[in-house]
């Protein structure tokens, strides 16, 4: 691991060094587990009670905090957010990443009809279709599937295990981890005319992603019933992720583990969506919108407003129905006693 004094990694961060200015820095750890040489990082009142009994050698501190009396002493760099300072140092602790060589692997199989760019690397047990185009600079790690008449931008990085059906498009920098599927069939079926039986609905379709767009390991984006499943320029998605046919993605969304976006949905552009939220098919999601960890979304929602809960609600309306719920117990034997007394009367 490389070492930094705390003056280099103050002025790396535009932080303000106070306290013992004679300390190096060796690694990053968190208040708890933290040694004698290591860097920690303090964003809010509730962790700075933690700092007393850390061994941390230099914390990174936000300026809205106070320093506890215990450790005035002790070295700070103070800045104006602490989680982006953090970052900052954690790309000068960071190992270098390994790139592969760019060539194509001798167990990769690539059709004669397929163009690939500059510095491109196809790595190992990779099949490349007919008619596909792969821009410069893009790696393709082990066992990566593109079907045919599919395209992927430059400088694109995607992770072993990853299947990119026919005719989808991928756009310049954008990144796949490990097992993720673009392009499947959508879900649709619908009773056989004989009632004896399920038909499968064709999806003719294919699935757009934009620039700069990441999706997490073994998400899934399924390719429309006709026109276009797209995922708009910024957008990052977590794993396990479920984005169904003709569902449009908005620019620079977040979307947690285990969302699952039911067909033909629309979501707006800065969505935040929490972990396991369901969104049904055929709505609305306003742009600017947050929802909470395990909403189910039923309907259209607004530009810029919060929903939370099951169903989902906005977030005033839901956090006074829960407050009641909490009271039902209160207020169930409130009524018994009142039931037994109008018996008795």
């Amino acid at each position: 691991m490389p070492s930094y004094t705390i003056t280099q990694l103050a002025k790396h961060v535009d932080g303000q060094v106070t306290g013992l200015t004679d300390v190096t820095v060796t690694g990053i750890q968190v208040l708890d587990q933290a040694l004698a040489s290591d860097l920690s990082f303090i964003r809010s009142a509730k962790f700075a009670q933690q700092w007393s009994s850390s061994a941390a050698a230099v914390v990174l501190l936000a300026q809205s905090i106070e320093i506890p009396q215990d450790c005035v002493n002790r070295s700070v760099i103070r800045v104006e957010d602490a989680d982006m300072a953090l970052n900052k140092v954690i790309e000068l602790f960071a190992p270098p990443k390994v790139c592969p060589q760019a060539g194509i692997h001798p167990t990769a199989v690539v059709s004669e009809t397929a163009t690939l760019g500059n510095q491109v690397c196809i790595g190992p047990y990779c099949i490349i279709g007919d008619n596909v185009q792969i821009g410069e600079g893009c790696v393709l790690h082990n066992a990566v599937s593109v079907y045919e008449n599919s395209s992927m931008g430059s400088y694109c990085e995607i992770y072993s295990g990853v299947v990119i059906r026919e005719r989808s498009q991928i756009g310049h920098h954008v990144m796949i981890h490990c097992n993720a599927v673009i392009g499947a069939d959508g879900f649709g079926f619908r009773a056989s005319d004989d009632g004896q039986g399920i038909t499968k609905i064709p999806h003719i379709g294919n699935v757009i992603i934009g620039n700069h767009v990441e999706i997490g390991a073994n998400s899934c984006v399924d390719r429309a019933k006709f026109s276009a499943t797209t995922i708009g320029d910024g957008t990052k998605i977590d794993n396990l992720c479920q984005i169904a046919h003709n569902v449009q993605i908005g620019r620079c969304c977040l979307i947690a583990a285990q969302v699952g976006v039911a067909g033909s949905t629309t979501v707006g552009d800065g969505v935040q969506i929490g972990g396991q939220v369901g969104i049904r098919d055929n709505i609305s999601i306003g742009s600017g919108v947050k929802l909470a960890a395990c909403a189910a979304v039923m309907g259209d929602i607004p530009d810029g407003e919060t929903w939370m809960g099951i169903p989902a609600k906005e977030q005033n309306t839901a956090a006074r129905e829960f407050v009641a719920i909490r009271k039902l117990p209160e207020l169930l034997k409130v009524y018994k006693e009142f039931s037994k007394q109008m018996k008795n009367d």
